[in-house]
Formats: structure tokens, sequence, C-alpha cells
């Protein structure tokens, strides 16, 4: 099945293992627990129960289970956490298999413990394991200390790492970084600092790795400048930053809003002969595009372009959009022409940002144009598209060139909802003449949809005190078997009531009874009250 490309589920495993114990293939059972253990499936309460079953069977068939069965199951504890599990399965394994658990057997118990985040059930086992005469590495102590790093246990963490130096353990370069990054994930980067000089005056020299989780630390908490004053000494420190670490000055003076500083960022690390992302160099131009300064982000994405980065079609939206937002077309439309001069294909998002533009400034017939363009390429529509087009033609009263843009649009890309959307732009815009007049669009279905579309033109018109095109809605609703809501027809039937209309409103409430929606009572009481 994982040939396949189908997904195997703890399911399948916990049948599959039940088979074999039941069909008395151990050796198979055994090796399909492992291979749960190396696809990375997450066992259950069943499995587990399985896989003691397992054991079980293996001795009451004479069969002594070896430590790979032993130590396959208490993986599966280990996961848990469940240390009491593990003892008695620990003595099991001495009293009936005759099996004492060794210095491989504790140094899985301290891995496996401290991958899933018991490091302080993993230093217990540690510890009796010293007792029991076995010596553990900086390896183990490591995966521990890393264990108390994912779990913010700072203070732990350090006093193991203490510990190591007291018992001529020395930590190596990874398990310092490892705190150095866990220090600075909860603020504390004076002690990260600190930390990096006692790494130098024990011998151990921080690598890039150990300057960059540094700096980090230091941009997180607001102190990119200080970081980068790291970073230019690096060459006195015997340090290289690579592209990570000029991504995280860069991630940094942006949080800040030190644009400039971060644009040097970016320019030092081309020099350095690092290329940044397309994600990375986007988050800038975004930035400067925020801070209306489109053309920085012009300047930018330009120089990143005549080095060879990867500039993609999002960056270009993203200065083309950030010039619309300053209303400065002229600027959108020469970058436009650049993005065909590089051989980078606007999508549908960079078209749709313009003719938002364009339809804000009511330039109606360009935009009208601008999507014919887009359609012409062959680009589908996006929801977006389609909110921007109704939002602006409506927002100007050019409901027929809408009309007749969206059945083209309709042609390259379906929108169920294009009519209802705006059938709800005209109600909220006043424009209800309009409105009325694309009912027929939108009761062809008689969804849901449609429905809640005609309760809003009916509601606008009673707020303009026309109950009676509310009633000629609620009509043609019941003439496309879409039944209205009731509670807003029994305030329409009132408000006739009141304008004289008192044969409409009488009407409206039969058509409730005619469908059993009300009891006839009902209906004359109604009526009544009104």
């Amino acid at each position: 099945m994982g040939k396949c490309g189908v997904e195997v589920g703890v399911d399948v495993f916990n049948v599959a293992i039940y088979v074999l114990v039941k069909a008395c293939e151990m050796d198979l059972a055994v090796k399909m627990l492992d291979r749960m253990r190396l696809v990375d499936v997450a066992p259950d309460v069943v499995t587990i129960e399985e896989a003691m079953g397992l054991i079980e069977e293996m001795t009451a068939n004479g069969c002594c289970p070896d430590k790979v069965c032993y130590h396959t199951v208490m993986g599966f504890y280990c996961k848990e956490g469940r240390v009491d599990e593990i003892r008695r399965l620990m003595d099991k394994m001495a009293n009936e298999s005759e099996l004492i658990s060794d210095h491989v057997t504790y140094n899985m118990l301290i891995h496996m413990l401290s991958k899933y985040g018991y490091g302080d059930e993993a230093i217990c086992f540690l510890e009796e394991g010293r007792e029991r005469g076995f010596s553990f590495d900086k390896v183990e102590y490591s995966a521990i200390v890393h264990s108390f790093c994912e779990k913010g246990d700072m203070d732990k963490a350090k006093e193991l790492v203490d510990e190591m130096c007291g018992n001529y353990c020395v930590p190596d370069v990874v398990t310092y970084t490892d705190v150095m990054n866990g220090l600075c994930s909860v603020g504390k980067v004076d002690e990260a600092k600190e930390l990096l000089q006692q790494m130098w005056k024990l011998g151990c020299k921080p690598n890039t790795v150990s300057y960059t989780a540094l700096l980090n630390g230091l941009c997180r908490n607001g102190k990119s400048s200080e970081a980068k004053e790291m970073l230019d000494t690096s060459e006195e420190d015997w340090w290289v930053p690579n592209s990570i670490t000029y991504s995280v000055l860069m991630h940094g003076f942006i949080r800040e809003k030190k644009l400039s500083e971060a644009r040097d960022v970016v320019t030092e690390m081309i020099e350095k002969g690092f290329s940044p992302t397309p994600a990375e160099i986007n988050l800038l131009i975004q930035s400067f595009c925020q801070e209306s300064r489109p053309k920085d982000a012009k300047k930018l994405m330009e120089e990143c372009l005549n080095n060879g980065c990867d500039v993609n079609v999002v960056n270009f939206t993203t200065v083309i959009h950030g010039f619309c937002q300053n209303k400065d077309l002229d600027s959108a439309f020469s970058v436009l022409d650049d993005m065909y001069l590089n051989n980078i294909q606007p999508d549908a998002v960079t078209y749709t940002a313009i003719i938002d533009t364009l339809g804000k400034n009511g330039s109606i017939e360009e935009a009208v144009q601008m999507t014919k363009k887009m359609l012409h390429k062959s680009l589908i529509p996006t929801p977006v598209t389609y909110r921007v087009v109704i939002h602006r033609f409506c927002q100007h009263g050019k409901v027929d060139e809408l009309l007749s843009l969206l059945e083209k649009m309709l042609l390259r890309q379906p929108c169920k909802t294009a009519y209802n959307q705006v059938i709800e732009k005209l109600c909220s815009l006043g424009n209800l003449e309009e409105a009325y007049k694309l009912l027929g669009k939108v009761l062809r279905t008689a969804s849901r949809t449609d429905a809640n579309s005609c309760h809003m033109l009916m509601e606008r018109y009673l707020r303009k005190g026309d109950p009676l095109s509310s009633y000629k809605v609620a009509c043609r609703m019941f003439s496309r078997n879409l039944v209205p809501d009731l509670k807003l027809c029994e305030k329409v039937s009132k408000s006739l009531v009141v304008h004289g209309k008192s044969h409409e409103a009488d009407e409206l409430m039969l058509r409730f009874v005619e469908r059993g929606k009300i009891s006839p009572k009902n209906k004359f009481n109604k009526v009544i009250s009104a």
C-alpha cells in the first residue's frame, strides 16, 4: 500500500500485528512493529496492547522474545512517558527472558524519552545507568539538553550543561548552540551572550550556527542594530555569516520598521554572494509599499534583478500594488511593461490590482479593456477579481457595462454567486431598481444563497418604505418554489396594511398557508394583528 502511495494508518498496522500474532508469525509481527516506528506512525492503546500480547504469546509458545522485541515495545511506552510500564517490562525481560538491561537499553530509553519531551524521566534512567556502571557521553547528555530546550526549561538545560563540564564531558558546539537558541527563544539574550563567552573559555569555538542563533535572539528582542555590529565583527571573531544569518538580520530590521537598514543588509548579502529568496525579497518590498515607499520597493527589486536574484511574479505584483495604492498608475503600468521585458508573465492577481485602481479612479472603460486583456491571455479570474469588478462598477453605476463584462468572465471561470454579489452590492449602494432587474438571474437555481440575496433586497425596500416592492420580490420567490423568510414576510405584511395594501398582505400570508408553513387560524390572527 505504501509503495502505491496509499497512506497506511495505525488501524492497518494494528490489524496486521493482530493477525500475525494469531498466526504465530512472531518474527513478522516484530518486523511490523519496527516498520511502524520507521514510518513514524504513532501507536495507540490498541497497538501497545497488541505488542504486549505479542510478547505474552511468544513466551507462552516457548519462544523467548529477544531484546529487539522488548526495546520496540519500550519505545512505544517512551512516546507516552509511561515509565512505570517501562520498568515493569524491564523486570519482565530480566525474570522471564533472562535478558539484562544493558548499556544499549539505557541508551535507547534516554534518547527515546528525550525525543518525546520527557527530559526529567530521561535523566532518571541516565543516573540509574551510571549507578550500574555504564558510561554516557555527550551524545546522551545533548539529547536531554535538547529536550529541555524544546520545552523552554532553560534552567534545567543550563544545569545539565554545567554537570557535563563537571563530569569532564565537555559539551560540543551543537549542544551549546541548542542552549543558546533556547535562551534566546525565552528572551534571555544576555545569558546567551555569556554562554558564547563560556564556549571560547572552554576551547569550544562557536560556529556560524551559534552566532546566527544569538543574532536571531537579538533581533527578536528589538536589538537588530547590536546584531548588525556583531555581524560586522565576524572576521575578527573568525566566523563566516551565511544566507540564514543575513536573512535573520533582515527580518529583524523589518520588524523594527528600519527598512533602509534592512535594504543595506540585502545589498551586503548579495555582495557576499548570497541570493535572497523571492519570499524574502517580497517581505521587504511589501514593507516599503506599506510605508508608501513603492519607488524604494521598485529600486530594491531592480537591484535584485540586476544581480541575478530570483525575482518572480509575486514580487512584481507587490510593487504594482504599491504604486496602485499610491494612485500612481503610470508607474504601475511601467512595472507591468518591465515584467514582459524580463519574461515574467503577469497573473490574475497582477491584473486585478490594476483593474481595482482603474475602477476606483472611475476609469471604467480602461478597467473593461484591462479585464478583457486578462481574459485574452487565458488567465482565470479569481474570486477577488469578481469582487473587485462588481464593487467598482456598481460604485460608479455602470451596471450595464458590468453585466456585459461578467458574461465574458463567466465563460472563462464560472462563479455561482456572481449575480448575487451584484444584487447585494447594489442594495448596499441603494440602487434597488437595478438590483430588482437582476432577480431573474439569481432565481434560476433557487438556492439558499439566492434566498439571502432576495431577503436583502426585501429588507432594503422595507427601509425605504416600499413594502409593495418587497411583496413583489416575495411573490417571485414563491413562483420559483423558494419560500421566503416567514418573520421577514410578517414585517412586510404589517407594513402593507399600514400603507393600505391589505389585499396584498392577505395574499402574502396565504402563500405560507398554501405551503403548510402556518395554519389558517394563525394567518387570520396575523392579519388582524396588523
